[in-house]
Formats: C-alpha cells, structure tokens, sequence
C-alpha cells in the first residue's frame, strides 16, 4: 500500500506582520531577544480551476500571519484555526545566522512530544517556531519557519482505494451536519461519530471514551485540512496520527476525514472534503519521543535556508520616511533614555513668529525631534542674501520680488520630510512705538486676531523675530494664555535663549521667573528707523544662529520632558556652573538634564552662562498689571500700547519709578572739588 504523503505548511506572512514586527521591535523588544507568543491561522484547502486544461490546481497549504500576530487572542473567520508559534527576534544579522537551530526545534519538539503523552493534550499539534532578523534601516526582514512534525515509523499508508470524495462514503445528510458543527465551532481536529443518518461532532480529546467504547466502524477522525491536493492530506494530519498512534497504539487503522469545504456545495457540486483509511503497524512498547522535521524550505532554491521579506519598493516613500524619522529618536530608548516620552514631543504643536534665520534654524531641528505640527508667521519676502544663511531657502525662491518667507518655509519642510503638517502666514504683529494710522486700525484688529487665535491652537511659541519691540505682543498673549514662550535673541557673537515664566496665578511652586522684558525698565520702543545699514541686517557670525536655535528646541524638550512641565524650576545656582553634576538639583532636572531659565553664550569665548532671572511686578510685558488690562479691554488697551508714547511705563508703575529715582538724585548733596 502506499505511503501517506503530506502536504507541508508554507508561510504566508502578511505585509502588515512585518510593519507590526517593526513597531515591536522599536517601542517594546528593543534590544531582548526573549522569545514571545505568534499566533497565526490556516484554513481549509482550496483550488482553482484551470481554464485551458479544465483541471483543478490546488493552492498552497498556507499558515498565514498578519497584523494581529502578537494579539493574545487573535479573531479568525469561520472554517479557520488558530496555530499558535514561538517567536524569537534576534538584533544583528550574526546572530540571526549563528542560533543554535536545532537546540531551539528541539525545545518545540520535546514541549509538544510532552503534551501528548503527559497532559493528553492537543493544543500545541500545530506549534510552530518562527526565527526572524530585522534590518529596520532597509526595511528587510530575515526569517525561517520551522512546522514540527513527528516521523512515524513505519509509515502511515493509506488504503489500496486511496482518498475519496467524501460523498462517496457519507451521505449529504451526514455531511451537511458536519458542515453546520463546524461552521458553529470550528475546531483543527475532531472526531465524527456516525449514528444511522447522522453525524455528531465531538473534541478529539474525548477520543478515551469514543474509541474505548463505540464500534469503531461508526468513527471517524476528522482535521480541518489546509491542504488543496485531492491525494496529500495537509500538514497537521502528521501531529494528529502521532497523537493517536501514542495514546492509542492498538487502533492501527483509522478512517481520516480531511475537511476542505467552506460553503455548502451548489445544485449539481460535489463536496470537496476527501476521506480515506490510514493503516500503522502495531507496537507493543511504549511509545517513545519519534524524530522531527519541519524548517520550510525556501521556495525558489528548495533549500532548507532562510528567506527574506525586502519591503521598501513596496511600500509607500512618505511612510517610509516617516518611519525613518521615528526610528533615529526611538533608538534613544533602547539604552540611552528608556524614559524618554517620544509622542509628547511629537504631539507639541509649535508657531514660530519668524522665518529667517534664526526660524529656518528652529524648524529643522524641531523636525529632527520628530515634532509633526510647525506653523510660521512672518511678513517678508525672500531676498537674495537670505538662502546663504538660512536653510530652508534657495536662489529661486528670490526671483520676482521674492517669495512670502513663511509660506516658503512651510512648503520646503513639507519637501524635506512630507509627514510634517507645516503652514505660514504672512501679516505683521503691531508693536508698541510704531504707531497705526487711523485707516490702517481694522486690519491691525485683524492681524491681531489671527495672531490670537494661532496662540490658541498651539502648545509652544517662539519668539524669532528681529527687534525688541515686535517680542512684545507675542510675550502678553503668551503669558495671558499661559503658553510656553521660548525667546531667541542674536547679537554679533553672543546669543540669549530663554523660556518665560508661567504667569503668577497659575505657578504652584510660588517661584515665578521673567520675560524678555523682565530686565529692563523702560517699555519697548522704535528700534527700527533711522537706523544705517549695518543695524537693518541682522550683521551675526554666521554659526550663532544655528547654536542659538538648536540650544532653543533642546531647551523645548527638556521642559516637555520634566514632569513640572511650564512650570519646571530652574537648576540651583551651584548647578549652573560649568561642569556641575545634574544629580542633585533639587528637581530641576528632566531625563535629559537641566531646565534652565536662561543661557547666554558668549561665541568669543565659547562660553555659555545659565542664569536665573525673577519676574519684575513692573515687567511692562508679562506683569499682571499689564496681563489684566489685556483681558479686561482687549484690543483697545493694545492699540494705545502700540500708538501712546508713555503709556506701558503709566500703567505698569515704571513713570514712578523715574519720579522716585530722580527725586533720590535730587537729594543727594553732592560735593564738588575744587581744582
């Protein structure tokens, strides 16, 4: 008689597998190469038909895995089954080549060898194990299969008729029962008990009672057949004969029912399960621990070796860069800072007033941390001496007068990396010692306005822009909606970067540290005209605003990342000289160091200062009494900043001062020498 021949599993890995194994491996493995659950499914054979020859072709016996591997308790559709694997990652390519393969196919072998003869149990007859590298620079993934099978010796044959139809030996009636069993429960294996007509379908572990106790004629073991060969039962018939032949060596042959049928056959179709009689040779010892095989064999060559998945010309560039930007910083978490929160960072929505130099600058790093949401706001145009200093530029942006700054820069991110959501707007911000004519007062409503409702919509300002005064708007509205607010501000060789301080109702910690405006004791003014050309260009070393902005971001996301967030206290006085250890700050300090209030560098010297600077209750841009008197009048109070000379210092307190310091001269008894 002949031998049975199976058909064996070949892997069918879904794309979305190895878009999942890639998430995986960068948010939860990292650098553990333990190994986990897989869950994959197969279901029943199929095959199609051929239209030149007539002939059915039947389909590979697939184990397929998609997105929903690692799920503890995957869903399948009817007339499929779960098969659970082993899974094990490893994090280069050496390693992936040198495991002891055979050391870990044994392991499978011997835990699913124990549960039959140990336990009775069946659950683990379609265990698989899965080995994979994964090269996420290139999106290709290495991996090997192995399906266990145990070697039965002698062989299972099968009976000189060999494998029927089904119908041949069951009636409609006693199929279409089956048919409805398993399409309520469908079950990998079973055993089929034939009374007259009927059919009823019972767990194959309740295999003791019905091949103890019934007529054996009236049994049937039957598997959902993964298989589409009309003569080549599919691969877990092998583990199923084992599993029978150890626990039941006496019953030598078998009548086995490969399930194959899906629907109900139509008018004039014939059923495609097939059925046939497998025949063993009894043993009278017990049954020891046979031989496996099963690593899958690669399917061009027919070589038992690995095969790889090279998903990059496959898959759409945009996510590939997005996935590129993302991976670069989630590799700070493997071993530099595990706890480093990524998608706060990239969930920050940032307005950068300013599109020069020191804004081109901000925005490349901020997409560098991955930020997703960066919007411009300036109110020039492209000149030619713009795209030698600031990147996001080039020479034919220039042309015809130059294009809108901020809507230029917001289009060359998007070029740069498609996945940003980058926008600008081109308007001015009014500023106190410009006056607005009277003609001109809507659309500086209006302007301010749209500036407002910017703040609203975002989580982080920075102030960019060229002069003193145009920082002061943008620092009432900042502190007003309690915004984080980071200044940038260049001379020829020095630099400031600082973050404002939370307004004075909303501090817990009673500590509040100042603006831009802090300092000074006199209200911002017109520091633009009548000025010669040297003080119209930002006349800097040209490595200064690259140091000033990216010492701006990082100084960003040290904050985001301080469980205080805006309100962080700054690093203690011992702490801000250079070299001091950030281990005892007194919580000053986020995963990735200091929050300071302040840094001035000094480029001649290469040297950079943390310093910590109070608010001043007459700050004409952050005090309460200013903040108030925004809320309270709104537009009107910030026209008569813009226009009244005078006005801020009348209403912060800052004319009194004047008054008191002037008086204390006044007083002083001066003695002059004679010469």
């Amino acid at each position: 008689m002949p031998v049975v021949q199976f058909a064996p599993f070949a892997s069918l890995v879904q794309p979305a597998f190895w878009h999942e194994l890639t998430r995986l491996k960068i948010d939860v493995l990292r650098l553990s190469d333990e190994s986990l659950t897989v869950n994959a499914s197969y279901s029943v054979g199929r095959s199609i038909r051929d239209r030149e020859t007539g002939k059915d072709v039947p389909l590979g016996c697939n184990l397929s895995l998609g997105s929903d591997a690692f799920k503890s308790a995957p869903t399948v559709p009817v007339f499929s089954v779960s098969a659970r694997g082993v899974f094990k990652n490893y994090n280069t390519i050496d390693e992936f080549k040198a495991a002891d393969k055979a050391a870990l196919f044994n392991t499978i072998a011997d835990e699913m060898w124990a549960s039959i003869v140990e336990r009775k149990d069946a659950s683990k007859l379609n265990q698989f194990l899965l080995i994979t590298f994964a090269d996420l620079k290139k999106y290709q993934y290495y991996y090997w299969f192995a399906f266990p099978a145990f070697v039965a010796k002698p062989a299972w044959e099968i009976a000189e008729n060999g494998w029927t139809n089904a119908e041949d030996q069951l009636n409609a009636t006693q199929l279409t029962s089956i048919f409805n069993a398993l399409h309520k429960e469908t079950k990998p294996y079973f055993i089929v008990k034939l009374t007259g007509d009927a059919a009823e379908i019972h767990p194959i572990e309740q295999a003791d009672a019905l091949l103890t106790n019934s007529d054996i004629n009236s049994i049937i073991i039957g598997f959902l057949d993964p298989s589409g060969s009309p003569d080549n039962p599919g691969w877990p018939l092998r583990n199923l004969l084992a599993y029978l032949h150890a626990l039941y060596p006496s019953h030598t042959s078998l009548r086995v029912l490969c399930w194959r049928d899906s629907d109900l056959p139509q008018p004039k179709k014939s059923w495609k399960s097939r059925l046939g009689m497998v025949l063993h040779a009894p043993h009278s010892e017990p049954a020891t621990k046979p031989a496996a095989l099963g690593w899958e064999r690669h399917p061009t060559t027919n070589k038992l070796s690995a095969r790889m998945a090279d998903l990059a010309p496959m898959m759409d560039p945009t996510r590939l860069a997005d996935q590129a930007v993302d991976l670069n910083l989630k590799l700070m978490r493997w071993r530099i800072l595990p706890a480093l929160d990524l998608d706060k960072v990239a969930s920050t929505k940032c307005l950068l007033l300013g599109a020069g130099t020191l804004g081109c600058y901000v925005a490349r790093t901020l997409m560098g941390w991955g930020v997703r949401t960066i919007t411009f706001v300036d109110s020039s145009r492209v000149s030619f001496s713009n795209p030698v200093r600031q990147p996001l530029f080039e020479f034919e942006d220039c042309l015809n007068g130059g294009k809108p700054k901020a809507a230029c820069a917001a289009e060359r991110l998007k070029k740069i990396f498609p996945g940003v959501n980058a926008t600008g707007h081109q308007f001015s911000i009014p500023m106190p010692g410009h006056p607005i004519p009277p003609a001109s007062v809507a659309q500086a409503q209006k302007d301010v306005e749209r500036l407002e409702t910017l703040f609203d919509s975002h989580d982080v300002i920075f102030l960019l822009m060229d002069s003193r005064e145009s920082r002061w708007l943008p620092t009432v509205l900042g502190a007003a909606k309690n915004k984080i607010v980071l200044n940038a501000a260049l001379g020829f060789d020095t630099f400031l970067v600082m973050r404002h301080g939370a307004r004075a109702a909303s501090n817990p910690n009673g500590q509040r540290l100042g603006c831009y405006y802090c300092n000074d004791i006199v209200a911002p003014a017109d520091s633009l005209t009548d000025r010669t050309l040297d003080q119209m260009c930002t006349v800097t070393r040209p490595g200064i605003a690259s140091i000033a902005s990216s010492t701006a971001v990082e100084l960003l996301v040290s904050l985001l990342q301080h469980p205080d967030g805006l309100h962080a206290p700054p690093p203690p006085p011992q702490s801000q000289s250079a070299g001091a250890s950030t281990d005892d700050n007194g919580g000053a300090t986020s995963v990735l160091g200091l929050v300071p209030h302040q840094l001035r560098g000094f480029l001649a010297q290469f040297r950079t200062l943390l310093i910590t600077g109070p608010a001043y209750d007459r700050c004409t841009g952050c005090s309460e009494t200013v903040l108030r008197a925004y809320e309270e009048q709104g537009f009107p109070m910030l026209l008569r900043a813009f226009n009244e000379t005078g006005y801020l210092e009348a209403l912060t307190g800052l004319d009194q001062l004047y008054d008191e310091g002037d008086k204390v001269l006044e007083s002083v008894d001066w003695e002059e020498e004679e010469e």
